[in-house]
């Protein structure tokens, strides 16, 4: 299935179902919103799984052609958004060029606590402070579950995935190093995230969703402009591995939201990067020296998934900085 959520003027929207081919919606039958969606899922998924098919067999009356200006996030907000580091690429890229701890898969994956009351939509204009903050994109994948047990195993937290997203999860590179030295976590350098406006059930990937991972390539431009296209399949930890992380010590309610970290690949020399601050170390091992800006006001961010024959998957990211000082 496929889910979006209509911007009626509440801070939830309404929950749609959405066609395959992403051209039709239609009010979802049994709850008005996804996070009332993904606390009954049980109870609600057949009926939707129904109504669904109906959708996708031109039979729903209520069907309406696709507005994605209309659209919120799929899911404005939530209880709680943790974002993990799951591409070692990305570790090693700016551990050489910085000398960050260089990690390996013998450790924990790293997890970070995110601003979850509003995930910004994957159109429009984003607000940013200051250029003088390094405002950065970062393109990943994210799940959404439903409730998890604490001390839930990695084995056993696959089947809590109920619904697969896109993440621009926004940095502001300044804040970082002076927050991570200070080693009580990230405040000032971890905006708003935003969200995809299609989040689609694992079924959906087909063979694309193996091990936990998404295994399509994340196509990211600035400015028009091929920035990266580094594959999801590289995840040195699987989505598994980031739920039992983080239902260590907790119940995860349903709706947390767990992201990927950065989509990175070994070959990003090739493939390019899903933000600027790994384009950065690599020129910086290249040639000694940084010649990738930060984002100014006015720059324009894309970021799409495509599946193995080019349809577009989770819908485009189409976001413009807006810088307001």
């Amino acid at each position: 299935m496929k889910f979006a959520t209509l911007d009626n003027g509440r801070p939830d929207g309404t929950l749609l179902l959405v066609s395959r081919d992403l051209r039709s919606v239609a009010p979802a039958q049994g709850a008005r919103t996804l996070q009332e969606a993904l606390e009954r899922w049980d109870d609600l998924e057949p009926g939707l799984a129904d109504q669904y098919r109906e959708l996708n067999e031109g039979r729903c009356k209520q069907a309406e052609p696709l507005n994605p200006t209309a659209l919120m996030a799929v899911l404005p907000r939530s209880y709680q958004f943790l974002d993990g580091s799951a591409f070692l690429a990305h570790n090693h890229i700016l551990s050489e060029a910085w000398g960050f701890e260089r990690r390996t898969e013998t450790q924990p994956p790293l997890m970070y606590q995110g601003l979850s009351d509003h995930f910004y939509p994957a159109s429009g204009s984003v607000p940013f402070r200051s250029i003088d903050d390094g405002i950065d994109f970062e393109a990943e994948y994210g799940v959404i579950v439903d409730r998890v047990p604490l001390g839930t195993a990695a084995a056993g937290a696959l089947p809590q995935v109920k619904l697969i997203v896109l993440l621009n999860d926004w940095s502001l590179r300044a804040f970082g190093p002076g927050e991570m030295k200070g080693g009580f976590g990230f405040l000032h350098a971890k905006p708003p995230s935003s969200m995809s406006a299609i989040a689609i059930t694992p079924d959906e990937l087909g063979n694309a969703w193996r091990d936990g991972r998404v295994s399509l390539p994340l196509h990211v431009h600035l400015n028009g402009e091929l920035f990266g296209r580094p594959d999801g399949s590289q995840m040195s930890y699987g989505f598994g591995d980031l739920i039992a992380h983080a239902a260590t010590t907790r119940n995860l309610c349903a709706a947390t939201v767990i992201g990927s970290g950065t989509v990175s690949n070994f070959d990003a020399r090739s493939v390019g990067s899903a933000c600027i601050a790994e384009r950065q170390a690599l020129e910086r091992v290249a040639t000694g020296k940084v010649l990738t800006a930060y984002l100014r006001s006015g720059d324009r961010v894309r970021i799409e998934a495509l599946d193995s024959v080019g349809r577009s998957v989770f819908g485009s990211f189409e976001q413009k900085v807006e810088v307001l000082d």
